[in-house]
């Protein structure tokens, strides 16, 4: 690495973590002021605050709102070199634009490999702790039970309890149906109640009845008190509190997604969102850096205020175009794979077209 890549790439870094530890530092002030009546009432001691909530909550912060302290980075430090003319040097010396442009694709690289693994890998398990902690000291009462649930288990299988207790592991009225692939009833199982037995791996049911057809339409029907059966269905198909994909590590959310659409439940559509985001919003780190870099290149009479104010619009503008396509892909026809995958096709044109008239 040659000595104007290790100038530039320090520069960017450098930047980049002193602007993100002043933010961090600001946001947790403010938070702290909000929430400090609750770990007062809930009393959550000062270990528990910083080592499982201020942890956890760091990671997921860096990772949302990181393009858009690289964009004002880039701004920053790109504009101080051109305002001493360190870019007419650099392009006077003989240096190409796009050799110029190296170490700064490098620094986007490598940040953004860092939020692709903190995304994927690291930040699910924080979002665990986090809600666990959040519902112990921060929320006033935890949910832990929901009401009228309905889903596939699997092809022609359909699941229906009016309630359920996650901490009692209990679901109430309840009722199990199998079906041909003509949509006929085959088997179905009802209770008054059902119990998960977790050293059994059986619910524990009371008023249980069961009614089969077979294929003659010979029907039996049998009711028992209490009975011990094996059903295809775990507590956790019952808690709606499992299906938090932002608590899913990449694997276990490709896993949620196939089973999700065999069952037919309406959560599809925001798990593929939050997948594509994992996967591609990472690159959305290098696209803004290049926008940066073109905006600040220039050397203007207004210095760091003028690519200042361009560029806050323009990464605003981005953010809100990426919430619009996922308010289209979650409520209309928009795919989920498009609706992340837009907004960073359009603006690496942008960028294309930024560099392209950028003075060299």
């Amino acid at each position: 690495m040659k000595r104007l890549d290790r100038y530039i790439l320090g520069k960017y870094l450098k930047t980049f973590l002193l602007a993100l530890a002043l933010i961090i530092i600001i946001v947790i002030t403010f938070d702290v002021s909000e929430k400090l009546d609750k770990f007062l009432e809930h009393h959550a001691t000062l270990w528990q605050v910083v080592s499982i909530y201020y942890l956890n909550f760091i990671p997921g912060f860096v990772n949302l709102y990181s393009p858009l302290f690289i964009f004002i980075s880039v701004i920053f430090f790109t504009s101080k070199m051109a305002g001493n003319s360190e870019i007419i040097a650099i392009l006077s010396s003989g240096v190409r634009y796009g050799r110029m442009l190296r170490p700064y694709v490098y620094g986007a690289a490598i940040v953004a490999i860092v939020v692709f693994v903190l995304g994927n890998f690291v930040i699910p398990s924080s979002n665990q702790r986090l809600i666990a902690f959040e519902e112990e000291y921060v929320k006033s009462k935890a949910t832990n039970y929901y009401s009228n649930l309905h889903f596939q288990a699997k092809p022609g299988v359909q699941v229906y309890a009016e309630s359920y207790d996650v901490k009692k592991l209990q679901a109430f009225m309840f009722c199990r149906e199998e079906l041909d692939p003509e949509g006929r009833l085959l088997r179905r199982e009802t209770a008054n109640n059902i119990t998960y037995d977790t050293a059994e791996g059986l619910w524990r049911c009371s008023g249980y009845s069961l009614r089969t057809i077979d294929s003659l339409h010979r029907e039996t029907f049998s009711f028992q008190g209490k009975a011990n059966v094996k059903l295809d269905i775990t507590p956790d198909d019952l808690n709606l509190l499992s299906t938090r994909v932002e608590t899913m590590n990449t694997p276990d959310l490709i896993d949620y997604i196939h089973r999700e659409e065999m069952r037919g439940t309406g959560t599809v559509k925001t798990a593929k969102i939050e997948l594509w985001q994992r996967l591609i919003n990472p690159l959305a780190i290098i696209v803004m850096t290049l926008i940066g870099v073109a905006i600040a290149a220039r050397k203007s009479r207004g210095g760091i205020g003028v690519h200042l104010a361009i560029g806050i619009t323009i990464a605003f503008s981005f953010i809100v175009f990426m919430k619009i396509t996922t308010v289209f892909a979650t409520n209309g026809n928009l795919s989920p794979f498009m609706a992340v995958l837009l907004p960073q096709i359009i603006f690496s044109v942008a960028a294309a077209w930024l560099i392209y008239k950028a003075p060299k």
